[in-house]
């Protein structure tokens, strides 16, 4: 047993742990858990825990019910919103068949399946992402926020910078550090910032910095969503992605002339031909395109800019003489999304330029409707409804390869569904519309 698990062994009996939770996510990003006790853990750590794959949507069929959950122990945490004594703990775990081979349906997998290629390559992939949310009185469709501050103000304004401040403490006694937190532009929303880290580990942080937030939300009576447009009047809420590749200690993206190296280059190049086929993935809702269509600097188009603030992909000015804070920003996704399978795809289509050598074209950095409506021009429009980009995730060959044929056909047949369901409801905006004339 490896050194790590030793060290958990040791904790759980020390801090008199009463439960460790094991963590995992099905298909869609929704965390699911089990309970085990100490006892169990040594077992948990050689054998895995077995459970029923059938329940899991997304996971297996009935006569493949059996799966294993082991625990990773270089995730365990103490979680600070159950009492100190008889305390709780959680371990993130990747899922294996009864045979013990890696699950093709497990999102953990797949990102390590990608993560594994770009180590192939010579690079080890740096996340951060920004967070955004919403406070609401309550879950109720009033969807009432607490504040009518807006972007970067203070009380009294802004009401919920208490909020924002346990969640912050809450994260860092899980060991994720936040660079900053601040209110966002529409009221009653926020943003918090993670401190960049290895995207496998930046995934697993955003699962749980959604959860701990929603935790002290919860405490205080009050009630926070990671919904992309909860509210048609307000601008929606995104997971901006800064992006770096490292070469050992270098980052692959620094130029000595303070540019792009052409590494960089090749990546952004990589990210904005495959903009279209990867947004199913990095915004998987129907909800997620009221966002990305909605205005409000949200991006409709694939193009790339250092200042332009409606751009996909974005290049933030580097701090002088610091090569490390060179990074691409991605700016389409929505913090609803399954970290693990956007983290697969975004960083699949940057590989993919620097692999192959994409040019990149210039920047645009004047009004891109009207660039892109000239007949000659490339601009891609990112898909404007779910059906839309399922449509283009469908047809490439590189999302298919990324996510496997396993989460890869279920992902396209789930997200069907939801576009019928979503096609044959009556909304308010139609029953408002057309019911008082027709």
């Amino acid at each position: 047993m490896s050194k790590q698990a030793d060290y958990v062994l040791r904790t759980v009996e020390e801090r008199g742990i009463r439960f460790v939770r094991l963590w995992f996510t099905d298909i869609q990003g929704f965390l699911k858990s089990v309970a085990i006790t100490p006892a169990e853990l040594e077992t948990a750590f050689e054998e895995g825990m077995a459970f029923d794959g059938s329940a899991i949507d997304g996971f297996s069929r009935i006569q493949e019910a059996d799966m294993l959950a082991k625990p990773d122990p270089t995730t365990f945490q103490i979680l600070p919103w159950r009492p100190s004594s008889d305390g709780v703990a959680r371990m993130y775990c990747d899922i294996y068949t009864i045979d013990g081979e890696p699950f093709e349906g497990d999102p953990r997998h797949v990102l390590r399946k990608t993560l594994n290629a770009a180590t192939g390559m010579g690079y080890t992939p740096y996340v951060a992402p920004e967070l955004e949310y919403f406070y609401f009185t309550d879950s109720s469709d009033r969807r009432e926020p607490l504040d009518r501050g807006g972007y970067f103000d203070l009380t009294p304004l802004d009401v919920a910078q208490e909020y924002r401040r346990e969640s912050i403490i809450a994260l860092e006694q899980l060991g994720i550090p936040v660079e900053y937190s601040h209110h966002e532009i529409s009221p009653s929303q926020h943003e918090m910032d993670l401190r960049f880290t290895d995207a496998l580990t930046m995934a697993d942080n955003i699962l749980t910095a959604r959860l701990a937030v929603k935790e002290v939300a919860l405490n205080n009576n009050i009630f926070a969503s990671f919904m992309p447009k909860p509210r048609e009047d307000f601008a929606g809420n995104a997971m901006h992605l800064h992006l770096s590749l490292f070469e050992g200690e270098d980052n692959s993206f620094y130029a000595p002339d303070g540019g792009l190296s052409p590494i960089a280059e090749h990546f952004i190049a990589g990210l904005l031909t495959h903009a279209r086929e990867i947004t199913a993935v990095t915004n998987q809702w129907v909800n997620s395109y009221k966002r990305l269509n909605g205005g409000f600097e949200a991006p409709s188009w694939a193009t790339w800019g250092h200042n332009n603030e409606s751009a996909l992909v974005r290049v933030p000015t580097a701090k002088r003489d610091k090569p490390d804070s060179v990074r691409v920003e991605y700016r389409a996704p929505d913090p609803a999304c399954n970290p693990y399978l956007a983290l697969a795809v975004i960083l699949s289509a940057g590989l993919k330029g620097i692999q192959d050598e994409y040019v990149l074209d210039p920047e645009v950095s004047g009004n891109v409707t009207e660039i892109a409506s000239n007949p000659d021009s490339k601009i891609q429009h990112l898909p404007t409804t779910l059906s839309d980009a399922v449509d283009a995730m469908e047809q490439s060959s590189l999302v298919r390869e990324t996510l496997g044929d396993h989460v890869f056909t279920w992902f396209i047949r789930n997200k069907r569904k939801e576009w019928d369901r979503y096609n044959q409801h009556v909304s308010q905006f139609e029953l408002n519309e057309y019911l008082p004339l027709l």
